[in-house]
């Protein structure tokens, strides 16, 4: 069943044509992914289905009693709100009537009792009270506990301003506003940007399994694979559908634009035969004065101009260009940490954490929201001094950092105005800069407070790509980036000769950058070998394993008589029992022992190892060193149980 048709939409902004011919269905129960550059028109697209904007020509029909639910990008409006006032947010207009109601039973129940104003009191009253009854105003409290309920929402938050929480916390709190009104359509622009690993899977799951049909903006490739089955691109005002998720989108896009320029050619070719033929033709006619050699140019020519144009396909269009090349390269030994400790209150974030980053290593620190990936962060950075703990930076040294939120602090600066103050550079060369980040014309002259987050965190990699550090801090460096963006970044950053050390929740990225993954768990760090997906496979190996008792099983001696027959034991002789525990307990002890001292000078071994040399080899010790460890803690719980 359709349930939103759009034909030939058009929309402006003042004199700016965003949406040019935008046609597409939208099916019940569909899951959409809406891609495209930043600026071209995806959020104001949401905007039209959602009824907040209007389109300027074309048909935009959405079915009758369609129930839409729309989450926007985080808008700071909703930060001086209280977090319980966000979540009734589908109900604003029933909450006011409430209130009304309210207020009026306060003018009931005064000392004014004339019969002629008590009866328009009571008409008013009458129709809110009707009004707020179809609304569902007396399941309003039931809907939104339930709905709280399922998403996990901490009700002891109700009263807390809304800008006060964490990204993930307000991601869930307005979806759960959305959801009161158990919508048949729900719209997400950039659900994921402020989620961590655990978020994004959760909502992956729920997006998948809820029965109402979903428009997705995002630029999470990862997380568009795993939600959508058909995507739809704008690009240069148009919308491009494909029916597939983000992969295979890409694979059909690259075989559409090489159809689109064969297809291109071959008219090309036609034309330019069809008007040396118009032209040989009328020569002809000016030689001989015969007019049919005009008539014939003229056939000709009007065939062309029927002729429906094949229009010439962009292959390779212009992205940011992140020339990242580090003035000198830094010792082997770049960064290294033991037994880190910081606490914040009664709250320990770090406790006992270590690491080691070698030069040209490129590393993703991942972790929940909250778990102190920032922190260890502005530690490296020496804005934060550890309570405990050894830090140490390498010789050569020279840290780039990208915070993943930075106020802006010059807003009515404009962009070659900021540029030029913290760049230190004269207009013409800081404009020609600009322009490699797809700053143009008068693009520089917007001021900060009107660019999109994409072109705020353009703005501060060309800062950053301009100090040439030779180790780069990036805190969710992919964020609010256009998907072209994004790869250019990512190309920019393989290439790149120096060290990464990341914070990212972006799986894509994560797997074609990562070549170990940190994570950080419960105020220690935990090194994974490969990528996202090594680290899924093994992370969901240790769940498993944390739910499953452990497969190590240290087996009782026996003891023996003279002959070697086993001796027989006195049943429920509580002196052999207890011996018999202290022995399996010595055994253990002296076997974890073993392990402990073997996986320290494996741990010494991994750190003097250098990664570029032989990466088999390294990879084979890295498993040798994961097995010995997982029968380390395997041998661990059964001290613990024998112990209790």
């Amino acid at each position: 069943m359709t349930i939103i048709n759009v034909q030939n939409l058009k929309k402006y902004h003042a004199a700016n044509l965003v949406l040019e011919d935008i046609t597409f269905q939208l099916q019940a129960g569909e899951k959409v992914g809406l891609i495209g550059r930043n600026g071209s028109g995806k959020s104001t697209l949401l905007r039209l289905i959602s009824g907040i904007d209007k389109p300027d020509d074309g048909m935009l029909t959405i079915r009758k009693d369609l129930r839409i639910g729309y989450l926007p990008q985080i808008p700071a409006e909703f930060d001086q709100m209280t977090a319980y006032e966000v979540l009734a947010y589908a109900y604003r207009d029933l909450i006011r009537i409430k209130q009304e109601m309210s207020a009026l039973e306060q003018q009931m129940s005064g000392t004014d009792s004339r019969p002629e104003v008590m009866e328009q009191l009571l008409n008013k009253y009458a129709l809110l009270q009707e009004r707020f009854e179809q609304g569902g105003g007396y399941d309003m409290d039931a809907a939104i506990d339930q709905v709280a309920g399922g998403l996990r929402i901490d009700r002891s938050y109700d009263s807390r301003i809304f800008g006060s929480l964490s990204g993930g916390e307000k991601t869930r709190i307005l979806l759960a506003s959305q959801l009161v009104v158990q919508p048949d359509l729900l719209l997400l622009d950039e659900p994921t940007n402020h989620l961590d690993i655990k978020g994004a899977e959760w909502l992956e799951q729920f997006i998948r399994n809820c029965g109402c049909a979903c428009v997705i903006v995002s630029h999470d490739r990862y997380f568009l694979d795993a939600t959508a089955k058909k995507i739809i691109e704008l690009e240069d005002g148009e919308a491009h559908l494909y029916f597939t998720n983000y992969s295979g989108y890409a694979k059909e896009k690259e075989e559409r634009l090489l159809r689109q320029f064969a297809q291109y050619k071959e008219q090309q070719k036609v034309r330019k035969k069809m008007m040396e033929t118009i032209r040989q033709l009328e020569e002809w006619g000016r030689i001989g004065g015969n007019e049919k050699f005009f008539k014939r140019a003229a056939a000709i020519r009007k065939a062309m101009d029927r002729m429906e144009l094949v229009k010439r396909p962009v292959l390779e269009r212009k992205a940011a260009d992140f020339d990242l090349s580090p003035l000198e390269r830094s010792g082997r030994r770049v960064i290294t940490f033991t037994g880190l400790a910081k606490q914040f209150g009664s709250r320990m974030i770090l406790q006992d954490a270590e690491g080691s980053l070698l030069y040209g290593e490129k590393v993703v620190l991942l972790g929940d929201n909250g778990s102190g990936k920032t922190t260890l962060f502005k530690m490296l950075l020496s804005q934060l001094e550890p309570d405990a703990g050894e830090l140490e930076l390498g010789s050569r040294t020279e840290i780039g950092y990208l915070a993943q939120q930075e106020p802006v602090e010059h807003g009515k600066l404009t962009v070659l105005e900021f540029f030029r103050m913290e760049a230190r550079l004269e207009e013409g060369e800081a404009r020609g800069i600009l322009a490699k980040y797809l700053f143009y014309g008068a693009d520089v002259f917007k001021p900060l407070h009107m660019i999109s987050g994409g072109e705020w965190t353009r703005l501060r990699l060309a800062l950053l790509v301009l100090s040439k550090p030779n180790v780069l801090l990036l805190d969710e460096p992919t964020n609010h980036l256009d998907l072209d963006s994004r790869e250019a970044l990512e190309e920019a950053l393989e290439q790149f000769p120096g060290t990464i050390l990341a914070i990212s929740h972006d799986r894509y990225f994560i797997n074609r950058l990562a070549q170990r993954v940190w994570e950080l768990r419960k105020g220690k760090i935990a090194a994974y070998l490969g990528n996202y997906d090594a680290y899924k496979a093994k992370r969901d190996e240790r769940m498993e394993a944390e739910h499953v008792p452990s497969g190590n099983t240290v087996h009782k001696p026996e003891t023996r008589s003279a002959a070697g027959s086993p001796a027989s034991k006195p049943a429920g002789n509580p002196h052999n029992s207890k011996q018999e525990s202290k022995h399996n307990l010595e055994r253990l002890e002296a076997e974890i022992a073993e392990l402990e001292a073997w996986l320290a000078l494996a741990d010494e071994e991994l750190h003097q190892f250098d990664p570029s040399a032989d990466p088999e080899q390294l990879e084979t010790k890295w498993r040798e060193r994961e097995e010995q460890q997982a029968r380390h803690d395997g041998l661990m719980e059964q001290w613990v149980t024998l112990t209790e």
